[in-house]
């Protein structure tokens, strides 16, 4: 068996002296692990770090083998985010994610796609990155089939003046409906359903929202917790824009 595809390192741990077991999320075969030969050497540890983009190729003799790896690194994202060590926990925060919630050797061509995007404007400095980022949380969970409803009002159907989301069902309820049950309910930002502009405290009830969800249908019903890369983000990103009061854009 063999097959060469293009890859997104999530994670590598350390296997026997030198070797090491490398997650890559690829694009048409999804999460897949392989041995990388040397991978845990001081020459190769850089091309494996969280991020960082390979050219992979794959083989084994059959099928269900673990099998072995050989990567060329095509772009270090890690590398780039070495001064912002906000972004940098964003980008293994969102690694982290994929490497416990998605079943293996699936594809989700789409998902890789956004993610893709997703580290490139962290690598960028792109300031809408934030914003992206909790978008492409809600893209994992659609992805594995928990998608948000935030389209119209689960009460009323109306379309206009959507404020808040239900905690169970994950549909949008309008602010005239929602008003009596806010304390209940999970506040909706603009910016998912159409402003421009996403300030910091917009984005951190995003960040909210899709964790609740997160929690609710990936790592609760396994009586598991959120990965400890998502909590030290979410720490990083509160700490970090309450010193600095700022506003970011959205990108789409």
């Amino acid at each position: 068996m063999e097959w060469s595809d293009e890859g997104i390192v999530l994670a590598a741990r350390r296997h026997g002296e030198a070797s090491a077991v490398v997650q890559l999320f690829t694009h048409a075969h999804g999460r897949h692990a392989g041995l990388v030969r040397g991978g845990a050497g001081s020459k190769a540890r850089g091309v494996y770090q969280s991020g960082n983009l390979v050219a992979a190729r794959w083989r084994a003799r059959l099928s269900e083998h673990l099998g072995a790896y050989t990567c060329e690194p095509v772009k270090s994202h890690a590398a780039a985010l070495l001064d912002d060590p906000l972004g940098l926990a964003a980008l293994t925060s969102a690694c982290a994610l994929l490497a416990v919630s998605l079943p293996e050797r699936h594809p989700y061509p789409v998902l890789y796609d956004a993610t893709l995007s997703l580290i490139e404007a962290l690598a960028g400095g792109e300031p809408a990155w934030p914003a992206l980022y909790v978008r492409w949380e809600l893209d994992l969970l659609r992805e594995l089939g928990f998608g948000l409803d935030l389209t119209r009002c689960a009460a009323t159907g109306a379309t206009d003046d959507l404020a808040y989301v239900s905690p169970k069902s994950g549909r949008a309820v309008s602010r005239a409906a929602g008003e009596p049950w806010r304390t209940r309910l999970l506040p909706l930002p603009g910016f998912l359903i159409g402003a421009a502009e996403a300030g910091t405290a917009d984005v951190a009830a995003g960040l909210r929202l899709s964790g609740s969800f997160l929690d609710r249908h990936l790592f609760a019903p396994h009586e598991r917790k959120l990965p400890a890369a998502r909590e030290r983000f979410i720490e990083r990103f509160t700490r970090t824009t309450t010193r600095s009061g700022g506003i970011v854009a959205d990108a789409e």
